[in-house]
């Protein structure tokens, strides 16, 4: 009895602090290149922007909105459920907030009519989830509440979304970009991703806890320990 009350209160911890405190995710996409890698593991914080019903595994308990709200800030890499289909999570960077009207214009990323600052930095590669290797050029970008972060345009600026409408983010709802910019579906497509509801949202991307190179495959035990990203391990996300 003492070892399945054990094993009980450890399953009670464990479910509560998923639930409330911080969940693991993994990265299986390029979208996100080149801040998150394929085979980066986070951890998110749930508590950042409050409670949904998607907080809880599976969304157990239905509920509409959220308690203990806080809004995301312009710049956040969060967590949230595709609104076309919710059982599926996404991982992107929160770009528009409601009321915000964002248009990207010859791959210049403009927010209220303004173009946001774009600094051309060291082109570079990457490896994609079928191995390839693809260069892209990189810039650094700055948004006016000057959060910087690194983004790739492969096509430079004519991309596939690199030129679109001016989408008007509603109210209770969020705008959510790519890093990797022509190798990311997000809000740009409107049917696809479209705008997030806050509802929708999961939590703020923290920390890295795991690193592993996705081209190791597993009937290569002796690569392993050579896969792992050492440099990556512990490190906080911009």
């Amino acid at each position: 009895m003492e070892f399945v009350k054990t094993i009980v209160y450890a399953l009670v911890i464990a479910f509560g602090v998923r639930t409330f405190a911080y969940e693991p995710f993994n990265i299986p996409s390029g979208s996100m290149i080149p801040n998150l890698q394929i085979g980066d593991y986070l951890f998110v914080s749930k508590f950042s922007y409050g409670y949904s019903q998607y907080s809880f595994p599976f969304a157990l308990i239905p509920f509409s909105g959220r308690f203990l709200n806080d809004q995301p800030e312009r710049g956040d890499v969060a967590v949230f459920r595709l609104p076309a289909e919710p059982s599926i999570d996404y991982i992107k960077r929160i770009i528009g907030l409601p009321g915000d009207r964002v248009q990207m214009i010859s791959g210049i990323l403009h927010i209220n009519g303004e173009p946001v600052e774009r600094r051309r930095l060291e082109d570079s590669v990457y490896v994609d989830k079928d191995g390839r290797t693809i260069a892209s050029r990189q810039y650094q970008e700055t948004l006016p509440n000057g959060r910087t972060y690194p983004v790739f345009e492969r096509f430079g600026d004519q991309g596939p979304a690199d030129n679109t409408e001016e989408y008007l983010v509603p109210a209770d709802h969020f705008f959510a970009m790519g890093d990797n910019r022509d190798g990311s579906q997000d809000s740009r497509f409107l049917q696809a991703v479209g705008y997030i509801p806050a509802e929708n949202l999961i939590g703020r991307a923290e920390f890295l806890f795991f690193s592993f190179d996705h081209t190791v495959r597993w009937f290569e035990p002796w690569k392993w320990p050579f896969a792992i990203r050492y440099g990556r391990l512990l490190n906080g996300i911009e």
